[in-house]
């Protein structure tokens, strides 16, 4: 499995409306791509402008050919894109160990 985390920023006092935004958008968009696995969203707590989102997938080519160069990527982008404060920082980790 391949975690993709995605460093956010958005602007201040947008913080409920990406909020509703970016979960609207992992659940009917996302979700619907091959090879997805699951989603967690944490806010900033020193910076409640970041977002860190991380994506689980099957492979690094389900998110990086099989998403982002599909008509879902496009929608992704329309429902959250707005509320980017600058584009995010994208970066794919594999999985070394975990606890139970």
């Amino acid at each position: 499995m391949i975690l993709e985390l995605a460093d956010i920023r958005i602007p201040a006092g947008q913080n409920a409306a990406f909020e509703e935004a970016i979960e609207r958008g992992l659940k009917t968009v996302v979700s619907r791509s091959g090879g997805f696995r699951g989603f967690k969203v944490d806010r900033g707590i020193e910076n409640p402008q970041r977002y860190v989102l991380q994506i689980f997938w099957d492979t690094l080519e389900d998110h990086t050919a099989g998403f982002r160069q599909s008509v879902l990527f496009v929608e992704w982008r329309a429902i959250v894109g707005p509320f980017f404060d600058g584009p995010p920082t994208v970066e794919h980790f594999d999985l070394v160990t975990q606890s139970t």
